[in-house]
């Protein structure tokens, strides 16, 4: 019997003093830990304080709803999708790269958007390509955009505000866009597109500018017949000047 505890005990200890040293060597290992592959879900990039700057996820574990990074909460109202967000060093969302594709009863539905936001705020520069068949008939459109932002924008406020839009929208419409309206002229909503680089859903591929109201004031394009144009609009999006002129 004495041997027998003896024996436990010493391997007890031998055990123990084993995953010790297992334990130690292995979190004290210097250098990249290297793999050939790894399968995750989702991959939260942090800085050594704890601060999230980029997550790439998987659709099922996008972020939205009640969830919360760097103890802000996420879009509601966002649909899920597959790709990557970016935060700044004060943990706000700063852009993002998102996409998606499947096949529907008829035709199909993909897309990819690759944002970058201004600070606290929504989206100045945008990337997008969209892909949509519908029957025999398909449709793919791919630009490059830059908009105007309004100058008091804060994610956090745009949230608190739409839900009271929304609230408004259901009981009494022209409320809603008269309180709209109000908070435009406050600096806190709106955002307008100024310049715009590709195909637009007329067909026509080119460079399109616009006002600060977002109302198109030139276009330089090749439209669906390989002709090349010219445009130029007043501030109603009248037609005021073009090259090659129209013959009658």
């Amino acid at each position: 019997m004495n041997r027998e505890l003896v024996f436990l005990r010493t391997f007890a200890i031998a055990t123990a003093i084993g995953i010790t040293f297992i334990t130690s060597v292995a979190f004290k290992e210097s250098g990249n830990q290297r793999f050939s592959e790894i399968d995750v879900e989702r991959i939260n990039i942090i800085e050594k304080d704890g601060t999230v700057k980029m997550v790439i996820t998987n659709v099922e574990r996008f972020p939205n709803g009640t969830d919360k990074i760097n103890n802000r909460p996420t879009n509601a109202d966002r649909k899920k999708r597959s790709g990557m967000l970016f935060f700044n060093e004060d943990g706000i969302e700063a852009g993002g790269f998102i996409y998606d594709g499947k096949k529907k009863e008829n035709g199909h539905s993909a897309g990819l958007s690759l944002t970058y936001d201004q600070y606290d705020g929504d989206q100045v520069m945008q990337l997008l390509t969209q892909d949509i068949g519908e029957g025999d008939k398909r449709f793919v459109s791919s630009t490059l955009a830059f908009n105007d932002r309004p100058s008091k924008e804060s994610q956090l406020k745009t949230m608190e505000i739409m839900k009271e839009l929304e609230e408004l929208r259901k009981n009494n419409p022209k409320a809603m866009q008269e309180k709209y309206k109000q908070y435009q002229a406050e600096g806190l909503l709106g955002g307008v597109p100024r310049v715009m680089l590709g195909k637009s859903r007329s067909q026509n591929n080119g460079l399109f500018l616009f006002d600060d109201k977002g109302m198109p004031k030139a276009m330089f394009y090749v439209d669906k017949e390989n002709n090349a144009k010219l445009d130029f609009f007043d501030d109603k999006g009248n037609t005021i000047a073009s090259f090659p002129e129209k013959k009658n």
